[in-house]
């Protein structure tokens, strides 16, 4: 019953998402609007909806299969160095690819992300393993590492500006025919269903894994994959969105388990929403005004961040 009623949610959200901005459009006038408010309907509510459910259900489900590939709750792509790696990757294309069309510029951002997991991934065979505080902090080290590189470069090629405002967590530009390559990560989350149980015993370790039958080398850069294009991907057409990878998976794997293939729909239903609660709020907080919505993500979800480290210490 409790899984109808986040559906219902998701649901009520998604509507409320259309009717709520400067332009006010009203649900029992809906055959009476006019054609500038039918243009606002089509041009920018309905993709900005649309763009959320698709980006709040992939965020969450890159930290799921983070947190299964590494055994560790608290890795997400925003705390591993995945998103930097992407940022410095795009970066590259604005120096030396200016007019790179938007699908080269996602390859090298999802290179660029490949490879800062893969090598956070080597980083984390020299942690200590039941440290659950120590590899996450690793990781945002190493991509605060990876972030001051590309400030440097954008620095000296006069891109900070330029770079900094793209790449904040944003939807207010998202408009019909600028966010479709958003579509890029729906057939990358239906693989993740149809190998969640092979991720799921990526999850009990490489030994237990091995010993099952399962190529875990292989498994593991699958899931790899299809976290650093999905992180590219959202980066290049809505920007970074902090925490969303950690805290959703946390929130669903106390209720509902660690088993992927049971939790996986409940993870991107509860991406969804929360990412639309908080656009919902960044466009009512100072209205007529809008703030970025990776703000007021950063500011719910560190809140809940702490919480879940203060009940992993005291459990």
């Amino acid at each position: 019953m409790k899984k109808i009623g986040l559906f219902v949610l998701l649901l009520l959200l998604s509507v409320l998402s259309i009717f709520v901005g400067v332009k006010e459009l009203s649900l029992t006038q809906l055959f009476q609007w006019d054609a500038q408010q039918r243009l606002v309907l089509v041009t920018t509510r309905i993709p900005r909806t649309i763009s959320l459910l698709i980006a709040g259900s992939t965020l969450s489900i890159s930290g799921l299969i983070m947190q299964h590939l590494t055994q560790n709750k608290f890795v997400s792509p925003s705390t591993s160095g995945t998103m930097d790696s992407a940022r410095l990757g795009i970066l590259v294309v604005m120096i030396f690819f200016p007019s790179a069309p938007l699908l080269f510029r996602s390859f090298i951002a999802f290179l660029f992300a490949l490879g800062g997991t893969l090598f956070f991934i080597y980083l984390t065979r020299f942690l200590p393993a039941k440290n659950q505080v120590m590899i996450p902090l690793v990781g945002v080290m190493f991509g605060n590492i990876i972030g001051s590189i590309a400030t440097f470069f954008a620095y000296q090629f006069q891109l900070v500006q330029n770079m900094s405002s793209w790449l904040q967590g944003n939807f207010s530009t998202v408009m019909k025919g600028g966010y479709e390559l958003l579509f890029l990560t729906v057939p990358l989350l239906i693989m993740v269903y149809l190998y969640a149980y092979q991720f799921t015993m990526a999850g009990m370790g490489e030994d237990m894994a091995t010993n099952l039958g399962l190529d875990y080398q292989r498994t593991q850069l699958l899931g790899l994959s299809i976290v650093a294009m999905s992180s590219a991907v959202i980066l290049i057409m809505v920007g970074s969105i902090p925490f969303l990878g950690v805290i959703v998976p946390n929130l669903v794997s106390l209720r509902y388990g660690d088993h992927m293939k049971n939790t996986l729909v409940l993870t991107a239903v509860g991406g969804s929403i929360f990412l639309l609660i908080c656009d919902i709020l960044a466009r009512v907080v100072i209205a007529p005004y809008e703030i970025p919505v990776s703000v007021v993500v950063v500011a719910l979800g560190s809140l809940i961040f702490i919480t879940l480290l203060m009940r992993r210490r005291w459990t």
